[in-house]
């Protein structure tokens, strides 16, 4: 499960490795996504890497959709889950990119960490898996995430469940609107220019902006 975590971050996972014994004695036995190989792909790169950070959720509850990172979908897939689907349509209205094959995991590899508060859930079922401890392991990730970049970091939150981390991400450079669901695009997501204004803040922190084609 842990094969794929980079050694940056094994300050964290040793920190809480209670906390992740108690997840995964809950998770023994049990059928969830993303696969056990995919749970913390969000963690393979160095954190010093990640210059964004995106909070979702959970996975999609389509384990054909599910692949450790929050909104991404694997290439070509048809049709979009909505959040994403909505999420490429402010990409194009903010920068003009017109993403062809909709995988925004290119973006981890960009400096983008991808994370979601909640790394699995049951199939076809969304937030089954709220209770199991990864909102405390999370919040500590991006604490601890926060700490290695010094405050170099741009973090966009969508929506409450993002939200409530805020308070952790106090020092660092926050962009924040509602979800990008169907629910409540509409209310605030589309014409936030999230990236635009990501790479803005970037820029001021002497950053390299991010390549979000």
């Amino acid at each position: 499960m842990l094969d794929s975590v980079h050694p940056d971050w094994n300050p964290l996972f040793h920190a809480q490795r209670e906390l992740l014994d108690s997840i995964r004695q809950q998770l023994s036995g049990e059928t969830f996504i993303p696969s056990e190989t995919a749970i913390f792909r969000a963690y393979e790169r160095s954190p010093q890497q990640y210059r964004v950070l995106i909070i979702g959720q959970d996975p999609y509850p389509n384990p054909e959709h599910a692949m450790g990172l929050a909104f991404a979908v694997p290439a070509q897939t048809r049709p979009l889950p909505p959040s994403l689907k909505n999420i490429l349509m402010e990409l194009e209205s903010d920068l003009g990119i017109t993403d062809g094959d909709s995988d925004i995991s290119r973006w981890q590899n960009r400096g983008v960490m991808l994370l979601n508060r909640h790394l699995t859930t049951n199939e076809n079922q969304t937030g089954a898996h709220f209770k199991l401890g990864w909102d405390a392991f999370t919040k500590e990730t991006v604490r601890y995430l926060a700490a290695v970049r010094e405050n170099r970091l741009v973090s966009i939150l969508w929506g409450t469940k993002a939200q409530e981390l805020e308070e952790e991400l106090a020092n660092s450079k926050v962009i924040k609107s509602v979800h990008p669901s169907p629910l409540s695009s509409y209310r605030g997501f589309f014409g936030s220019k999230p990236f635009s204004r990501a790479n803005q803040l970037l820029t001021e922190l002497g950053e390299q902006p991010i390549d979000w084609s």
